[in-house]
C-alpha cells in the first residue's frame, strides 16, 4: 500500500468513519475510498488536499511519513501541539460547516482537537470556544460574527438576559438572550435581540452545552446600522414581545 492510501486509511479509522462517511467527507465515491484503502489506486491531489485540510497535515506528512508509525504518530504530534499552548488560554472555533459535526462529536476530545484555534490575550483564564454565527436574528450582531463564549456547567448558573450560545439536541447552535421562568425551571426561554423574531422556549434537558457570550468578532465593514425609523419600530416590537412574555409567565 503506497504511504498515501495508508495514511488515508490510518485516519479513517482513528476517527471511527465508515468508507461512506469518509467518502462525503472528502466528495468522492465509496468505492474510491475502498481502491485507495486496498491498493488498487493512488489518492489523486486534490483528495490529499481535502485530507490535508481536515487533518491539519501538509501534503509532505500525507505523501512521505507513516503517520501510524511511533517517530510520526499524528495523534501524539497533535497532543504535543495542544500542550504547547495549553496555557494560553486555546480558543477552539466552530465554523459554520462544522456545527452538525460538532453537534455530534462536541465531547470528543479527538474531533475537538481537530478544530482551528486561536487566542486572546484579553482573556482571563477560563474554558472558552468560538461559534461562528449566520443570519439576522441577533441583529445588529451581523451574521458571519464570531462569538467567544465560556463554558457555563449548570443552567443554575444562567443569568437572565444575558447572550449565549445554546447547543441543543432539536434547535442545533443558535445564538440568543436567555430568560429564565421562575414557573417552569424545566424551560428555558429564547430571545432575538432582532424583535422581527419571536421568542421560543426550549427544554432544559434538551440542551448539551451553554456558553455565556464574552466577546463579539466580526468585520467592520459588516457592522449593522440603523436609522431612527428602525429603532422605533424595534422598540414598539420589542415593548409588545414583553407584553406577550408577562402574559405567558403569570
Amino acid at each position: 500500500m503506497s504511504i498515501a492510501g495508508q495514511n488515508l486509511k490510518y485516519l479513517r479509522k482513528l476517527r471511527g468513519w465508515t468508507q461512506d462517511e469518509f467518502a462525503i467527507k472528502l466528495g468522492i465515491k465509496r468505492s474510491l475510498i475502498g481502491a485507495y484503502e486496498e491498493e488498487r489506486a493512488d489518492p489523486r491531489l486534490e483528495v490529499l488536499e481535502v485530507l490535508a485540510d481536515i487533518f491539519k497535515l501538509s501534503l509532505d506528512e500525507l505523501l512521505l511519513k507513516d503517520l501510524s508509525n511511533t517517530a510520526d504518530n499524528y495523534l501524539a504530534k497533535r497532543r504535543q501541539q495542544k500542550m504547547m499552548t495549553s496555557d494560553r488560554n486555546v480558543i477552539h472555533f466552530v465554523p459554520v460547516k462544522a456545527a452538525a459535526g460538532y453537534l455530534a462529536s462536541y465531547a470528543d476530545t479527538e474531533f475537538i482537537d481537530e478544530l482551528n484555534t486561536f487566542t486572546l490575550p484579553m482573556l482571563a483564564g477560563g474554558n472558552y470556544r468560538a461559534f461562528e454565527i449566520i443570519g439576522d436574528s441577533m441583529l445588529p450582531t451581523p451574521s458571519g460574527s464570531i462569538i467567544v463564549g465560556e463554558k457555563i456547567e449548570n443552567t443554575m448558573d444562567i443569568k437572565s438576559n444575558q447572550a449565549y450560545i445554546v447547543v441543543s439536541r432539536n434547535e442545533g447552535i443558535v445564538y440568543k438572550r436567555i430568560e429564565k421562568n421562575g414557573r417552569a425551571k424545566n424551560k428555558l426561554t429564547l430571545v432575538s435581540d432582532n424583535p422581527q423574531y419571536q421568542p421560543y422556549q426550549v427544554n432544559a434537558e434538551d440542551v448539551m452545552e451553554l456558553w455565556q457570550a464574552q466577546m463579539v468578532i466580526s468585520k467592520v465593514s459588516t457592522q449593522q446600522r440603523w436609522d431612527v425609523n428602525s429603532l422605533a419600530s424595534m422598540v414598539n416590537n420589542l415593548q409588545s414581545q414583553v407584553s406577550t412574555l408577562k402574559k405567558k409567565m403569570n
